[in-house]
């Protein structure tokens, strides 16, 4: 099946200035799925292979993070420089339009990443009749500081955007704006579990998948401890006002000198108010797991039986508050970094042939059984198809 590409489309105006800590704004106009602009006039809108893989679009300002093993087939080009990264970027294999859609979002600590790594090319997705986004959103102090004049939780209002921009536009993609499943893994997990209790997200996504998320969030106090610690070590006042003078390189590395409270891989999250006080979740097809492995990704041992709890306790609370949920333990231990935090991806987008995830240092090493790929991903295309990955009860992965 042929598929085309679109990428780095606008779904809400680049955040500039004071805006960087604004609710998203809308674009003018969307671009067309023929590559021209709003108005059809020229070729000014992203088309068919958009930059191209040499030429990545902006990405949201982010610090470098090292890990012990490779990860770059999952972080992407690291910050690309530019204002108008608010962008999503579509594979589609053309339909009659009435196609499943998925959107993904990606993780990194709620600090890093972008919907342009290559691990999450739809490829895959499209070949096998779903139109997929991926999608970037404000990362760090921009996305998620918690400040007392600004909206809160700024990253996931512009998952909401991408959202509405899918609602409005992806059925000139092949897409049925019915038929939209969102999943995210990590952060993006968790993000997806916090669209769940949204009142803004209701209606703009029927299935929902959260792979090592679940719902968690930090409680206001919580997050006022990152933002009095970032306002200190700036020297100015915890404001959106006064953020808003300080330029983006000193925002993303005072941010990795200031560290979270409590057993955290990251100083910011989602930030809720009493979880247990949360409003019903969104009626949707739910799909949730985690990995049995966790920390290993991290090599903190002495870390390793808090940072598995983050992820378990977080999926239970979010399965407890649906009356039916599919869940999964992923529980692959072949290569170098076992059954570790965010090794599913590469068999969920069956690209586990990427170069990098294949060497010593890789997160799959050489060693990979082809049959998991088809096994995964096959289960997220039949969620997105029809709202049932093929079993009962929790399936193992392995």
């Amino acid at each position: 099946m042929a598929v085309s590409v679109f990428r780095n489309i606008p779904y809400a105006a680049g955040p500039t200035g004071a805006a960087r800590f604004a609710a998203p704004t809308p674009v003018h106009g969307a671009p067309r799925a023929d590559g021209s602009g709003p108005d059809g006039s020229g070729p000014d809108g992203p088309g068919p292979n958009g930059p191209g893989p040499d030429r990545p679009g902006p990405t949201a300002p982010a610090p470098e993070r090292r890990f012990p093993a490779d990860l770059s087939p999952l972080m992407g080009p690291g910050w690309v420089r530019g204002e108008e990264y608010l962008t999503l970027n579509v594979w589609t294999p053309r339909t009659d339009g009435n196609a499943p859609v998925m959107v993904f979002v990606h993780g990194g600590a709620f600090l890093s990443g972008t919907g342009q790594a290559p691990v999450y090319d739809g490829t895959s997705f499209a070949r096998d009749g779903v139109v997929l986004v991926t999608l970037n959103y404000r990362l760090g102090a921009l996305g998620w500081l918690d400040l007392p004049d600004a909206p809160r939780n700024r990253g996931l209002l512009d998952v909401v955007a991408a959202l509405r921009w899918v609602r409005a536009h992806i059925a000139d993609y092949g897409g049925a704006p019915d038929r939209v499943t969102v999943f995210g893994q990590s952060a993006g997990g968790m993000i997806v579990s916090a669209l769940l209790v949204t009142p803004e997200a209701a209606g703009l996504f029927r299935g929902a998948i959260s792979q090592s998320g679940g719902l968690h969030a930090l409680t206001g106090a919580e997050a006022a401890e990152t933002t009095g610690a970032l306002a200190d070590r700036l020297g100015v006042p915890a404001t959106a006002e006064a953020f808003a003078d300080v330029p983006d390189e000193r925002l993303v590395s005072a941010l990795a000198e200031v560290s979270g409270a409590g057993p955290r891989l990251s100083p910011l999250g989602v930030v809720l108010d009493g979880l247990d006080d949360a409003p019903p979740p969104h009626p949707v097809d739910l799909l949730v797991g985690t990995n049995t492995q966790e920390s290993l990704l991290y090599r903190r041992p002495e870390q390793s039986a808090a940072i598995d709890a983050v992820f378990r306790d977080a999926r239970e609370r979010l399965v407890s508050r649906y009356d039916k949920a599919f869940t999964y333990d992923f529980d692959w231990r072949g290569g170098p970094f076992g059954a570790c935090h965010a090794v599913e991806l590469p068999f969920v987008f069956d690209h586990t042939d990427l170069p990098a995830l294949r060497t010593a240092n890789g997160l799959l090493g050489p060693d990979v059984p082809p049959s998991l790929a088809a096994e995964t991903h096959g289960a997220w295309v039949r969620f997105a198809m029809g709202g049932d990955p093929g079993w009962s009860g929790t399936h193992r992965f392995h």
